[in-house]
């Protein structure tokens, strides 16, 4: 069995930037090869110095020629060549032995890299695998803290080694750029910069990322102190500190909106997506108190628990908030237009004092689809929702609702069942609701479901007992169709009898 080949990069300079897989794999290698100029200091092996390990093998391929002339009969490119011939024998010999080689290379190696010299001679006969890593232009980029591009921009890659007028025309059409390969062919780098137009926001950077990193403006360097290991950036007009527009912070009296957040029943799994990132985003959240004692900790945000009584003034103090600039979230448990927050806001929010300030609701998962999930689908027909609390209609209203609703003979998710101040109604309901329904009709009640105290109990309208039942409970009450079936599954089905 032969060896296997690894090109492996080790990013821009600093040891700490190589990956961890480039590490292991330096590691283990048996043979590690690097390439260096005639002086024989290898930049590469440098890096790699805090990975290598005793007793391993060490490939020194050093260039013939540089940037100086050549008698070789083929010229520069010819000695190159030669050179490369050469070292891909010097590596194949250790293959064939069944030794893994190691490649190292600055950056990335397929990025501008020596490596890829190795591997258009090698990859095709033996096992080949490249390991990248992070590029010089990344390194320059987070050197002088500008990003490159954003949105649909481009950035188009350059060697300094193309004339200065064809260099120019790249750089006269392009959002932003990074020129490699500087030293020698800095004038003409610099040349090309000044006839497009961009010298002025042209940057420099020289040895990125290492302990002999260099930045400045590209029209204030010396041309005569410019390494190979160094080069020049555009950064996009668009990513310029300066030209950014102003943007009105938090606080300022601009910019603020309400966002109103359903949590969703209980777990945290059934928050989504997108109502994480509202609270995340927020500057003040409002709510009542065990909802918000939900969303974790943040030192960030200002929190303003409430009673569970005061839903209008907790809308005017987020409404307040938003008025003067802060992004606030107010807090719903389930869905925020169930029985809940969004409609108390919009509500206050239509006071002539708020007229402009932005209202945003984040739906969530409500109670009665949890509770249906946990136990099957008893909400597969035709349902209503209904609330047994009496505190903002009248009781009598509650009960003609019921009567209709049972005489529909739809499936209703009761909320809000029975509470210290009302113990007496939900026993109310369940006789009106016997009115028109059979006791044997299914009756599912859950108990802080997606919660630490979750508890489901399934049985009929004539056997359940109000007694067991609190503010944390959501009951679901089935059709004449909802039916149960081993293991205790309960669905209602989707077709309906023409005749009852």
């Amino acid at each position: 069995m032969t060896g296997r080949l690894y090109g492996v990069g080790l990013g821009p300079g600093d040891p700490e930037l190589v990956t961890v897989k480039a590490a292991r794999l330096i590691g283990a290698a048996d043979v590690v090869a690097f390439h260096a100029a005639r002086h024989g200091r290898s930049v590469a092996r440098g890096v790699a110095a805090p990975y290598l390990r005793e007793g391993q093998i060490e490939e020194l391929l050093v260039y013939p020629v540089t940037t100086e002339t050549t008698d070789h009969p083929g010229g520069y490119q010819g000695a190159i060549d030669e050179f490369y011939e050469n070292a891909a024998a010097r590596l194949a010999a250790h293959l064939d032995a069944g030794r893994d080689v190691v490649v190292l290379a600055e950056g990335d190696p397929f990025f501008y890299g020596s490596y890829m010299h190795m591997h258009k001679r090698l990859a095709h006969r033996y096992p080949t695998e490249v390991v990248p890593g992070v590029t010089s232009v990344s390194g320059a980029a987070a050197a002088v803290g500008r990003p490159l591009v954003e949105r649909d921009e481009v950035l188009t890659v350059l060697p300094g080694t193309l004339p200065a007028e064809e260099l120019a025309e790249w750089l006269a059409t392009t959002d932003s750029a990074a020129v490699m390969k500087l030293g020698r062919t800095f004038p003409q780098v610099r040349e090309a910069f000044e006839r497009a137009g961009a010298l002025g926001r042209a940057l420099y950077v020289e040895r990125a990322t290492t302990d002999r990193e260099r930045t400045m403006p590209l029209a204030d360097v010396d041309p005569a102190s410019v390494p190979y290991f160094s080069l020049a950036l555009l950064p996009s007009a668009l990513t310029d500190p300066v030209a950014v527009p102003y943007h009105p912070a938090a606080g300022d009296g601009h910019g603020g909106e309400v966002v109103v957040v359903g949590l969703g029943p209980g777990s945290r799994a059934w928050t989504t997506p997108e109502a994480a990132d509202a609270l995340a985003s927020a500057d003040v959240l409002v709510g009542y108190g065990p909802y918000l004692d939900r969303v974790p900790a943040n030192p960030r945000q200002e929190r303003c628990p409430s009673d569970n009584r005061v839903e209008a003034e907790r809308a005017a103090h987020a409404l307040e908030f938003a008025r003067s600039g802060r992004r606030v979230a107010v807090v719903s448990s389930g869905d925020p237009g169930v029985f809940a927050m969004a409609a108390a806001v919009l509500e206050v929010a239509d006071r002539p004092e708020f007229a402009g300030v932005p209202v945003r609701i984040v739906p969530g998962l409500t109670a009665a689809q949890a509770v249906a999930a946990k136990v099957g689908a008893p909400l597969g027909h035709d349902f209503c929702v209904l609330s047994l609390s009496d505190v903002l209609k009248r009781w009598d209203v509650v009960v003609d609702r019921l009567r209709h609703a049972a005489a529909a003979d739809l499936v209703i998710a009761l909320y809000n069942p029975r509470s210290k101040h009302r113990p007496h109604q939900l026993g109310e309901a369940q006789k009106v609701l016997l009115e028109n329904r059979s006791p044997d009709t299914v009756v599912v009640v859950g108990r802080d479901v997606g919660g630490p105290e979750e508890h489901l109990t399934v049985t009929t309208l004539g056997d359940l007992d109000p007694e067991t039942v609190d503010m944390r409970c959501l009951v679901l009450v089935g059709s004449s169709q909802t039916r149960v079936s081993p293991p205790g599954r309960v669905w209602t089905p989707r077709n309906y009898p023409s005749e009852r």
